[in-house]
């Protein structure tokens, strides 16, 4: 991999992963706002370190890991920052495993929020989509009996990663749901700030989940994984910590994330059968989708504000 490809793809995780973490900087933001400064404190120092090197650091070695099982725990770490030529194989005859199941589970992602969850409307058919939102799991459901069935004849074991892809979807949306109903008891409730500071660290533990699987998308380089989703979490610490407010004005960067995770899942599923994507284009297709609708946002902020 050339310097200009290896750029690139830090680039595109960093970005990547910030996007899919604006609404974790939201809900981390308004809790925060309610603690003791002391408290604030320790949660922007640990809790970066806990976000960066805990889940960040180890989610991509474990699931490299869990799809590669001819290699042992004490065997598989140390070798995935090895440039051995049998590793490398060993890592590549699990990708398509990995990559099926990560690919299934973003595309489920992105039909949840297309048709279930509030939004600003940012394309035409967005709003057909949410008014039919009873015909999400059925369009899943499709999705699901499609993979599985095409992944059979290729590869047993990718059926069995769609599946866990399928799987890790609900168990993640269910943690994001009772994440969602419990903000308001961590904002104006009698919760100690410990026990906020806590409950933040397993939001921030689901919402890692998206930017971690996604960024197989764009390469199956651990280390560059590593390095990119660190900075990435890093940036969305500042956010946080800076002018959250303004992040809100842009309507549509939520949209811009979905669409990006729409375009990894397909680019996943592609790659896991065989069809070799360029790792270049993963970040192209992310700064692309992203610049449109980051954009689209300026021109809504500047309608809404003429003085601006």
């Amino acid at each position: 991999m050339d310097i200009l490809t290896i750029v690139l793809t830090i680039m595109g995780l960093c970005m990547f992963e910030i996007i899919c973490s604006i609404d974790n900087a939201i809900i981390n933001a308004e809790v925060l706002g309610t603690m003791q400064k002391k408290y604030r404190r320790w949660f922007l120092l640990w809790g970066m370190l806990i976000a960066v090197f805990l889940v960040r650091g180890l989610l991509p070695l474990i699931l490299v890991w869990l799809s590669t099982p001819e290699l042992t725990p004490w065997e598989a770490f140390p070798a995935m920052f090895s440039d051995k030529p049998e590793i490398r194989e060993a890592v590549e005859r699990s990708a398509p495993m990995l990559l099926v199941g990560g690919g299934t589970f973003l595309l489920f992602l992105f039909f949840h929020w297309l048709f279930l969850e509030e939004k600003e409307f940012g394309l035409r058919g967005e709003r057909y989509f949410f008014s039919k939102g009873i015909w999400f799991y059925a369009v899943i459901s499709v999705i699901l009996a499609g993979i599985v069935w095409l992944s059979i004849h290729v590869n047993p074991l990718m059926a069995f990663g769609a599946v866990i892809g399928s799987t890790a979807f609900f168990i993640v949306h269910g943690f994001r749901q009772n994440a969602e109903l419990q903000e308001q008891k961590l904002i104006g409730g009698d919760l100690s700030d410990i026990s906020k500071i806590l409950y933040l660290e397993v939001i921030d533990a689901t919402f890692s989940i998206d930017g971690v699987l996604g960024a197989f998308a764009f390469t199956m380089s651990v280390p560059l994984i590593l390095v990119g989703n660190a900075l990435g979490a890093i940036a969305v610490r500042q956010i946080t910590v800076g002018n959250i407010d303004r992040i809100r004005k842009y309507k549509f960067l939520k949209n811009g994330a979905m669409y990006s995770i729409l375009c990894l899942g397909i680019i996943m599923l592609v790659d896991s059968f065989g069809v070799h994507i360029p790792e270049f284009v993963s970040p192209i297709i992310t700064f692309g989708v992203v610049g449109l609708f980051f954009f689209k946002s300026m021109r809504q902020a500047d309608k809404g504000n003429p003085s601006a």
